[in-house]
């Protein structure tokens, strides 16, 4: 059953369905159709301080959809009174408060659990396969057994350095700063350093972490697979209170951004790979400047980094540098590197 575009997963709903519970249940006030209208609209306003308007065909589709076995097949009385009707309860004592989960509820924990289960891989997140089989059998319900063959998620548990992730996790959550014993790709040595940890953040299936180096007074991205330990450091944690990470990586790809200014690129795209472009941009601030029938010209507003110029590479011949002209020389340069490989 594909729940997607149920009422069962709508959050107006369930406040719907919950305002009405209250109305059948009430034996005091007898509620007409117009009655169970202002209810729901209420509610819905005490929610979200708006009003949807529910209209009449609103509430009898909610009413139906509560009766039937996707819902809680509730017994409902309709009284008649003149041309009108109101609705019961057949049992003073009914409530779907006290009902087990319906058909829909049983569905959504169960994609809950397949989205959680993905996470048991994990080090230090072994307490998810608890709360699963808590889950399980509290409401009775199992994971599908072929999860895996529907939904396929990029994540390497072999990658090197995803044992620390647990552990600093925790170094952020409970504000520990650490000394990081680190073998870079550019050094023989590895060398150490003290970090005040304030981000993970995952590129390219890789996890790095992002923290103060106050040596520097500025920021660091360490890749988790380049750490070799790491250790409690003495010195008093410096809090992070003025970046919010959320916006501090959206003018740019991957994890190099400090020191950067936004720039303005023109990148000339070929036609055929544009369809992979336009459906997957390069950037949220990618737009089209002209399109022909042999490219499509578009402009971004992001700061260049390395993970930017990897991306266009990828494209081979199929992206050309326009501008800025430091951006196309450094294309260029990459490029007759590599071709002096192959000569």
């Amino acid at each position: 059953m594909f729940l997607g575009k149920s009422m069962a997963t709508n959050k107006h709903a369930t406040i719907r369905y919950h305002a009405l519970d209250q109305c059948f249940a009430n034996f005091g006030r007898k509620y007409f159709i117009d009655d169970l209208i202002e209810a729901c609209n209420n509610a819905l306003y005490e929610f979200n301080g708006l009003s949807d308007g529910i209209k009449r065909r609103q509430i009898f589709d909610d009413i139906k959809f509560m009766e039937s076995d996707q819902g809680w097949a509730i017994l409902l009385e309709r009284y008649k009174e003149g041309k009108r009707i109101y609705y019961r309860y057949s049992d003073k004592s009914f409530s779907i408060k006290k009902q087990a989960i319906n058909e829909s509820e049983s569905n959504q924990l169960k994609e809950t659990l397949s989205i959680l289960s993905r996470f048991k891989g994990m080090p230090q997140f072994e307490w998810i396969d608890e709360i699963l089989i808590r889950l399980e059998s509290t409401f009775n319900i199992h994971q599908v057994n072929n999860t895996s063959s529907i939904v396929g998620f990029e994540q390497n548990q072999y990658l090197k350095g995803l044992d620390f992730f647990g552990e600093l996790f925790n170094a952020i959550l409970y504000k520990k700063s650490l000394n990081i014993h680190y073998q870079s790709f550019n050094r023989a040595v590895p060398t150490t350093m003290e970090i005040h940890p304030y981000y993970l953040k995952q590129y390219n299936s890789r996890w790095f972490l992002i923290g103060l180096n106050p040596r520097y007074q500025k920021l660091s991205n360490i890749a988790l697979d380049r750490i070799l330990h790491f250790t409690d450091s003495n010195t008093p944690y410096i809090a992070n209170e003025t970046i919010d990470f959320e916006e501090y990586f959206e003018d740019a790809i991957g994890v190099s951004v400090e020191g950067r200014e936004i720039e303005k690129v023109i990148l000339q795209i070929a036609r055929q790979t544009w369809p992979y472009i336009e459906t997957k941009p390069i950037h949220g601030s990618q737009k089209v400047l002209e399109r022909t029938e042999n490219y499509v010209m578009i402009e971004l507003h992001l700061k260049i980094n390395f993970e930017l110029e990897t991306l266009i590479l990828s494209r081979g011949e199929a992206i050309t540098v326009i501008s800025p002209e430091s951006l196309r020389n450094q294309i260029r340069s990459r490029v007759n590197a590599l071709n002096q490989k192959y000569s």
